[in-house]
């Protein structure tokens, strides 16, 4: 599991998922869309503190840098 996120991308993903959990758990959400945002909140955690988004490698996409070849 290479990264594929890069630092903006992970920094706005972490940011995301505190919001998203602080107002489930301040109680702005609630009902079927606590729940969505629930879950949207972990993942957008999960995936910006491990810094590999599974549906980025799908799809082919990647915000990280590659590392520079040394010759």
């Amino acid at each position: 599991m290479a990264k594929n996120e890069g630092t903006i991308d992970r920094v706005i993903r972490v940011v995301l998922g505190v919001v998203l959990l602080a107002l489930v758990l301040l109680g702005n959400v609630t009902g079927t869309w606590a729940w969505v945002a629930g879950i949207a909140g972990v993942a957008a955690l999960a995936t910006g503190a491990l810094g590999y988004c599974g549906l980025y490698s799908v799809l082919g996409i990647r915000t990280c840098p590659l590392p520079e070849k040394q010759a």
